[in-house]
């Protein structure tokens, strides 16, 4: 029941110089302090070679494929971000791309790129916490479910991240019946609603604090 969030341009507002520069947050989050990180595949890149038009255009382009064609999205977004290091849509798509392909490492460091780029927007912080999640780092990823809910409270797509490392961690609190009933009547898809139902009907909600 793995859904990563792609960001389409359009619901795309970046802070102004917000996010210049790559913290290694996601990298120590997933190998530890004491782990030898890759040079970024950006680094030589400057902010005086941006082309903000074309990576914009591109990154749409690579949205419109990312489920049919991920080998094209990859391609595109790569190339966006030749043009403009610092489109956050870009790297938030293209850690998706990598997710699915199974590179936890390498889909953290686009995710943190975005989360920076896109202070106000959910997706990024719920795809790293995803990603930390499926990297068995489960304190990690409860905190970066609970940072999605905090940057839009009404995600549900961060409700539905969080409830479900609850349920499976056995973490469950006072929220989690409500975010239950929440992704009971307007989870993303019919396989979400049914499951938050299930887990109502089984009680798993009600007995989080006995």
């Amino acid at each position: 029941m793995w859904m990563y969030a792609k960001v389409n341009e359009s619901h795309w507002r970046s802070a102004s110089r917000v996010g210049r520069r790559l913290l290694c947050v996601a990298c120590v989050a997933l190998y530890g302090c004491g782990h030898t990180s890759k040079p970024s595949p950006y680094a030589a890149q400057v902010q005086a070679t941006r082309d903000s038009l074309q990576a914009q255009r591109l990154t749409q382009e690579a949205a419109a494929v990312l489920k049919k064609d991920p080998a094209r999205a990859e391609r595109l977004l790569l190339e966006a971000l030749g043009a403009d290091l610092f489109r956050g849509p870009a790297h938030n798509n293209l850690g998706v791309v990598y997710l699915q392909q199974g590179k936890l490492y390498e889909a953290a460091g686009e995710f943190e790129w975005a989360r920076k780029l896109m202070p106000g927007s959910p997706e990024p912080r719920v795809n790293l916490a995803a990603t930390l999640e499926r990297a068995g780092r489960t304190e990690e990823a409860l905190a970066n479910y609970e940072a999605a809910l905090e940057a839009a409270p009404g995600s549900i797509g961060a409700m539905q991240g969080l409830t479900r490392l609850q349920v499976r961690a056995k973490r469950m609190d006072d929220r989690t019946p409500g975010m239950l009933q929440e992704i009971a009547m307007r989870g993303e898809t019919e396989h979400w609603r049914t499951w938050a139902r299930m887990r109502l009907t089984a009680g798993e909600g009600a007995s989080a604090n006995r």
